[in-house]
């Protein structure tokens, strides 16, 4: 198995109680990331907010957090991220806060320890960015969104 990737957590004030993120699987992609709130938030139909995953990171030089909404929470409740995927860059310190958004037609209740997102580690390539006057052809071209049908 190659070097694992080290990940440095801390668990905020408001985290007291609640399990680190960690991968439910063997093979899974992602780590889960927990509601740190207190009671019961709902999440009226069409409104979004910010909820607090009560852990902080240092993500290496050369990574990113990539945070992901959870299919189950999309599948069977309409509920995803505003911003998904969100990245988390390796200069971020702060507390992780996930921008839940409700697409269903009714509420949806959010409390402590609810499993609301997932958190994925990937390694990242600096580009250097060159102006040039032309592109090169391709099949493609300018083709855009649907272009194919």
């Amino acid at each position: 198995m190659p070097d694992q990737l080290i990940v440095k957590i801390i668990q905020l004030n408001n985290s007291e109680n609640l399990p680190l993120p960690h991968y439910q699987t063997a093979h899974a992609a992602g780590v889960d990331l927990y509601a740190a709130v207190e009671g019961e938030i709902v999440l009226d139909a069409g409104r979004w907010t910010l909820i607090p995953t009560g852990i902080a990171v240092a993500i290496p030089v050369g990574y990113e957090g990539q945070v992901r909404p959870r299919s189950g929470l999309a599948l069977k409740h309409g509920i995803g991220m505003l911003n998904g995927p969100g990245t988390i860059d390796a200069d971020y310190r702060g507390e992780i806060g996930i921008i839940l958004f409700n697409f269903s037609g009714k509420p949806f209740a959010i409390n402590r320890g609810d499993r609301i997102a997932q958190l994925v580690f990937a390694r990242i390539e600096k580009a250097s960015l060159v102006t040039v006057d032309t592109l090169a052809e391709t099949a493609r071209g300018a083709g855009g969104f649907g272009h194919t049908g």
